[in-house]
């Protein structure tokens, strides 16, 4: 068999390697292939499906034969709608749903999308440390430099803004509720991160797809008056209505913004399956009682999570927000060597935290995204 010619890769993926988790998971079914039962707390993955409304709605829209061809790259007008009546009712933020709101196909897409926008070579992007890996490929394919500022426990995980420098810096991307850290941001904190980036001319930009999860008062960047002068929105049904698999989301911004964004993204897609819009639409409209269900579970799930780390000597902040648990290490710990002892020896993967960051390096992050039994399975482990 003649051997594939080697062609030069883009410069475009210097400093970008294969996203960790992929990896990981190769090496988690390796060790399953040798017979070893592993349990994976390590994605985000909600376990739970959308609501039976949801899935009924999705399975009739299917069945027309009206609804599978392509579709407006601004979305589905009904969709829009219920992005701006959850919006309105959730948060009290009047946005225009012909203007001011994108469907994406997943807000992991939004954040390249935006990338892709506004960042010439060599822009600068704050991106937090710790924080999400995806901003800081995004804005590396992008041709930005990613320019991590620091997040620490004894500040709550809020930026300290006075120190940071901003020369040469486009854009800064925040996340709240925080992922790993489950840290809220208060309306007042959001503010003054938005008072910081119109003083400095940055663009600002917020991912807020946890602010449902454990979190008994959901704030919007866009709660802020002006907000939208400088700033946008991410938001996502992937953990707020278990949809992560049916990759719908939302950017809400200014007119101006949104027609921005959609001169790129207009040339990357065509238009997200009808059906599954619709879907969303229905599931946008649940009342109350849903997210007081699903968090009813968490909160159950977080107990027994807090057990977990409690086992392995592992310190943790109450009133985190999100999917996930984030505790410190015992003193001297390393976190992948903390990992792979866990992998191998007890055959539990939770996340190490320096993934996230060079200030995840003292921490790790468990996943509540499994059932009680299997929570429950996995403290009995530790304990032994």
């Amino acid at each position: 068999m003649s051997k594939p010619y080697e062609f030069k890769l883009s410069s475009r993926l210097d400093g970008v390697g294969e996203y960790y988790f992929s990896r990981k998971l190769r090496e988690i079914d390796q060790l399953r292939a040798e017979g070893r039962k592993i349990i994976s707390l390590g994605i985000g993955s909600p376990d739970m499906p959308p609501h039976p409304s949801v899935t009924e709605r999705l399975a009739t829209e299917s069945a027309k034969v009206t609804t599978h061809g392509y579709q407006s790259y601004k979305g589905a007008k009904e969709l829009r709608a219920a992005f701006s009546e959850w919006y309105s009712r959730m948060f009290g933020v009047a946005l225009d749903p012909d203007t001011e709101i994108m469907p994406l196909i997943g807000s992991k897409e939004g954040i390249m999308h935006i990338c892709m926008t506004y960042l010439n070579a060599g822009d600068k992007v704050l991106v937090p440390n710790p924080g999400y890996p995806t901003y800081t490929s995004a804005v590396t394919l992008a041709g930005g430099v990613a320019t991590p500022y620091s997040l620490v426990e004894k500040n709550g995980y809020l930026p300290d803004l006075e120190n940071i420098d901003t020369h040469g810096v486009k854009m800064m991307i925040i996340n709240y509720p925080h992922m790993p850290t489950g840290t809220v941001a208060s309306l007042e904190a959001l503010e003054r991160i938005i008072d910081f980036c119109r003083k400095n001319k940055i663009l600002l930009l917020n991912d807020n797809p946890y602010g449902f999860i454990r979190n008994s008062e959901p704030v919007s960047l866009l709660q802020v008056e002006g907000a939208k002068d400088v700033a946008m929105e991410l938001n996502s049904l992937s953990k707020s209505h278990n949809m992560a698999g049916w990759r719908v989301g939302m950017l809400a911004a200014s007119e101006q913004r949104i027609a921005e964004v959609l001169r790129f993204k207009s040339n990357m897609d065509s238009g997200m399956f009808l059906p599954l819009q619709l879907a969303a639409a229905t599931a946008l409209g649940l009342g109350s009682e849903w997210y007081e269900n699903l968090n009813s579970e968490y909160y159950r799930r977080e107990k027994i999570g807090m057990q977990i780390f409690d086992a392995l000597g592992i310190e943790y902040a109450e009133n985190q927000a999100g999917l996930f648990l984030w505790g410190r290490l015992p003193e001297g710990k390393n976190c992948y060597e903390f990992c792979d002892w866990l992998l191998y020896e007890k055959g539990v993967f939770l996340t190490p935290g320096a993934i996230f960051g060079s200030n995840g390096e003292k921490y790790m992050r468990l996943s509540l995204c499994a059932p009680e039994e299997v929570l429950l399975s996995v403290l009995k482990i530790v304990k032994q």
